[in-house]
């Protein structure tokens, strides 16, 4: 039986270093029964811009966290405003 052929499971990680190297020494077909397609939904007509002015330490902080989720600033700012304004909209009984 070939290493793909293989049942592997992918571990659970304790910290985003581990799981990039856990990845820089694997390849992801060792592990294709694992993975399932997923829903992507792209935002339509981002073409106004805003601009925010942040101190320093406020902006390396944010650099940081979406650095460590692999997006950019912006992205993960627009994320926020997107989760808050959903969670701020009445629900439906």
């Amino acid at each position: 039986m070939s290493r793909r052929q293989e049942s592997r499971r992918i571990p659970e990680f304790n910290s985003v270093e581990e799981e990039a190297e856990f990845w820089d020494t694997h390849d992801t077909t060792e592990f294709e029964n694992e993975f399932r397609p997923v829903k992507v939904r792209f935002a339509q007509n981002l073409s106004e811009g805003l601009t925010i002015r942040l101190d320093p330490e406020t902006l390396s902080k944010l650099r940081q966290k979406a650095h460590e989720q692999g997006i950019g600033p912006s992205t993960l700012i627009r994320m926020w405003v997107m989760e808050h304004l959903r969670s701020e909209e009445p629900r439906s009984a």
